[in-house]
């Protein structure tokens, strides 16, 4: 078949294998430019033309999305680390936010992940399966036991949201200057904190 064709002399054997592969190839070229890419850029990767790539993802913005998710493991990883131990729902949450944002200029991918969920061509993105996805595997790698703060699933899901939300605007606008970290931190433990456990204070007075 015309698809299988390319692929520096090894076809794939299946759909499911050349979507891994189209998808492994953006990581690469994401990781070593640091940048988005484009379809072509993909397809001159692989041997291929750009409307075998075009057959697994229809744009070059589905494409970065699922780079971008394929490749966000390791910040996950260092996420959990950085917050190892935190099992106060606020500081969990504060350092969570603090990290991620400090990550973003060092971690092309990520970067790449929050720019497209917070693009203002598509602000429902903001609240996605993909963001969705990307905010409840963030904040279950915290030590803390949401039920205890009287976290169901559905609260959850919506305080990943109010968390997406908030790093929008970080993201979108750091401040003139931006804060530093230290003060970065204060302010989320004042604002954010309050919000958080607000819901603790809705599941005791029920």
């Amino acid at each position: 078949m015309a698809r299988r064709r390319g692929w520096g002399g090894s076809p794939p054997g299946s759909d499911d294998e050349a979507s891994r592969r189209i998808v492994a190839a953006a990581v690469d070229l994401i990781g070593r430019t640091g940048a988005e890419i484009s379809i072509a850029d993909v397809a001159e990767a692989l041997g291929v033309i750009r409307q075998t790539v075009y057959r697994y993802f229809p744009s070059a913005e589905e494409l970065m999305k699922a780079a971008a998710l394929a490749s966000v493991a390791g910040f996950l990883d260092r996420l959990a680390e950085h917050v190892s131990g935190l099992d106060d729902p606020v500081e969990a949450m504060t350092e969570g936010v603090v990290f991620t944002l400090s990550e973003v200029p060092r971690t092309p991918h990520l970067g790449i992940l929050l720019s497209s969920t917070y693009s203002s061509a598509d602000p429902d993105s903001l609240t996605s399966e993909e963001a969705q996805t990307f905010g409840m595997t963030m904040i279950k790698r915290f030590d803390v036991e949401w039920e205890r703060y009287g976290y169901d699933d559905a609260s959850l899901h919506e305080l990943v949201e109010y968390l997406l939300r908030t790093m929008q605007s970080f993201f979108v606008s750091p401040g003139n200057p931006p804060r530093s970290d230290d003060e970065l931190r204060r302010y989320l433990r004042r604002w954010m904190g309050s919000a958080i456990m607000a819901q603790t204070r809705l599941s005791t007075s029920g």
